[in-house]
Formats: structure tokens, sequence, C-alpha cells
């Protein structure tokens, strides 16, 4: 019998190419598996085109709301946020493609996991850092790294497949790399390479529409919260995957989520892309909205400092790692009592904060009033400021005597 190998299957060219290449270089039966973390309509197809391009076998395994439950919802809790603005769409989905990726060469007896990362990009990296710490002796085979793939444009990947018989409904005129889940999609290429263009908006948006042309009136929205997990939208209980579409639907009607970026990717290199997140953006901060009443200022501060280091733990693809584990569990036991709901408004891009209620929150109005009330003194801020300012007011005078004695 012939070995197995599994192959990581979007169904676009790249992957569709891939197919012949390993039967013809490594005479490997394909199993192809394509992992659903919500591509919609892009799983259309699949199973006749990959079967007409070579494959033994497909497998196409919805994880959504593994996918939800499990990575998203940590990260959000975590307001893990890579270089302060890519909300880590692509990130957060590869290592839950990475782990039934492997779950299926297990289940198949398989001898090796490919996948069709380029060699500029952080998914190789995010790929193979999961697969090796899930099983250390499956080899791994990235065809845009080895050294008998030479294929290296659309025409070359097309001419390729019609050689070998796949006839298949890929054209070679150009448009944008994407990457698309039910948190985001990410656009790069055409006028993106070159960051002094401003984007092509009308052809590049795919989840709404821009600011400028989202709806004259403003939409209030509420969200309900237990223990920092999303639990309903306007009164409706859902799952986090409902609620993430139902967020999606309402963020790309008003413009919400769209950003430019230039990135610093792992390998080394910058890159430009614009990503949609609209319902991911609204559940980042309506979750912040309700964390702000409820954690205290120590807590919330470290906590800042946590999720910047989940984000880049997430981002370099090292999800299957003790920082991991320690980094959300200290997040975790942050969010006990991020319980409440939170109301806003959409209009034009913008996300107004119209009211947020906590069983736990730490806001005392009799406190924070300008009243003096039985918590707070105001003469009590004299002594206070005295202590605190202490070596400020020490080092001046030491300054002073310095100046004084002409040293």
């Amino acid at each position: 019998m012939k070995e197995k190998v599994i192959l990581a299957y979007s169904g676009g060219l790249d992957t569709t190419a891939i197919i012949p290449w390993l039967k013809e270089n490594y005479d490997y039966d394909v199993i192809c598996c394509c992992i659903d973390c919500g591509q919609e309509s892009e799983l259309d197809g699949l199973d006749e085109r990959a079967k007409a391009s070579g494959a033994t076998k497909l497998y196409i395994e919805d994880v959504v709301d593994e996918f939800c439950d499990e990575y998203i919802v940590p990260c959000v809790q975590g307001c893990a946020v890579y270089e302060n603005k890519y909300l880590l769409g692509t990130s957060m989905a590869r290592p839950v493609i990475a782990k039934r990726l492997v779950e299926i060469a297990r289940k198949e007896g398989a001898s090796a996991i490919c996948h069709g990362a380029t060699g500029k990009g952080n998914d190789q990296i995010r790929f193979e850092l999961a697969i090796k710490a899930l099983a250390p002796d499956l080899k791994i085979i990235a065809a845009w790294r080895d050294d008998k793939w030479t294929l290296d444009s659309r025409e070359s990947e097309i001419e390729y497949c019609k050689q070998h018989g796949i006839h298949l409904p890929f054209s070679a005129d150009n448009s944008y790399s994407r990457d698309r889940n039910l948190w985001h999609i990410s656009h790069e290429g055409l006028e993106l390479e070159d960051p002094a263009n401003e984007p092509n908006y009308d052809h590049l948006l795919v989840l709404g529409t821009t600011p400028e042309k989202a709806p004259d009136e403003g939409e209030y929205v509420s969200m309900t919260f237990e223990a920092g997990v999303p639990t309903g939208i306007n009164g409706k209980k859902m799952k986090v995957s409902d609620i993430i579409r139902e967020l999606n639907r309402l963020g790309g009607k008003h413009g919400i989520g769209i950003v430019d970026i230039v990135e610093n990717r792992v390998v080394g290199m910058k890159s430009r892309g614009v990503y949609e997140t609209p319902g991911g953006t609204i559940l980042m901060e309506a979750h912040q909205q309700l964390e702000e009443l409820i954690l205290d200022r120590d807590t919330y501060a470290l906590k800042k400092d946590m999720g910047n280091k989940l984000a880049q733990i997430v981002y370099e693809g090292k999800w299957f790692t003790p920082l991991r584990e320690a980094v959300c569990a200290f997040i975790e036991s942050t969010q006990k009592y991020v319980t409440g709901e939170v109301k806003f408004k959409l209009y034009k891009g913008n996300i107004i904060k119209a009211g947020t209620t906590s069983p736990y929150s730490l806001y005392n109005e009799s406190i924070a009033s300008f009243k003096t009330g039985d918590l707070y003194d105001h003469h009590d801020a004299t002594g206070f400021i005295n202590l605190f300012g202490l070596s400020c007011k020490v080092r001046a005078m030491k300054m002073q005597e310095a100046e004084k004695s002409g040293k």
C-alpha cells in the first residue's frame, strides 16, 4: 500500500495543483482535508474538484463552534490585538486547522501532512509549529519550499493542471489574495502591494461597506456577557458563533471594522493588507466596555500587558505551548465577574457607547461624584499627595542645594 499524506485543502488553485504534484513527486495517496472555519461559499464544489484532481478522499470538517468557543473567546477576553490593529483572524484559525489535520492523519494512518503556505508568510510557521507540538513524528511537506516545486505563478499552476488532465474554473487574471473565516476576511495584493496607494474599497470589500456608504441613521445594539463570554444580542440568547454572524451583519452594514495595516511578519518583512472584521471589532469593543467597569486598576493594567503578549504568541503560531496556556489561565481568572450588559450605537464606522451595567461594577457614584461622602473625604488627599510625591520633592530639594553650592 502507498503511504498517505494529508493535504490542507482550501480548494484554491495552489492546493488544487499540489494534489497531482504530490502524486507525481512522492507517490502518495492524497487525502484532502478542508477545515471549515466559516468560509461559507468557498466550500462549494470542493468534493468534485478534489476528486477530479486526483485526491483519494476529501474530508470537510466543520470546526466553527470549536473555533469560536476555544480560540476566539480567549483572544477576545484577553483583548489580543497584534500591533494595535490586527484582530488575529487568520492567526487564531491556524491552530484549530492544524489540530484537526493531525487528528485525521492519525485516523487515516498517514505519515505526512502537506500545506500550501508560501515561504514568505506567517502561515507556514503557524501550521508547522502546531503540527510539531501535536505530532512530532509526522513528516511535514511545505510544497512552496520544496526543491521539486517549480510552479511560480498562477499561469504555471493552471498549465500544470491542464497537463494532468485537470480542467478547473480558475483564470489567470489578477485578483486579491484572500483568507476568510467566520471572524474576518483579509485582502492582500494588487494595489495594496504599494503602501502609497489608497485601497480600492469598491472592488475590495466583501463583508460590508465603507463608512461613507453606510446608512445615515445609527442603530442601537445591546449585548450580554457572562463571565467574559458573550451570551446574547438584543435580548436574544445565542451561541458564540451565531453572535459573531449577527455582529458581522450589523457591523458590515454600518462600515465597522475595516483596517488598513502595514504589519511586521514573523519572517522579518513588512506586509500591507486590508482586514474586514466587522463582528469581531464590535465584540472586542463591547467586552472592553464591560471590563473597564469591573476590573480593578492593577489587574486591568497587567491584563493589558498579558493581552499584548497573547497577541504575539498567537501571531507567531505558538498556540500549543505552555506559555500560551499560562497566559490564558491568567486572563481566564480575570473574567469571573465580567458579567453584564453593554449598549452601543453603530454609526458610519463608529461604535458609540450608550450605557453599560453590571452587578459587579466597581463604579460607585457616591465616591465618583464631586460631593464629599462617607467613603471619600477631599481632605484625605493632602496626606496621600505628600507621600506619593515625596520622592519628587526630595529630588528637587537636592537639586536646589547643588545649584546653591555651585556643584
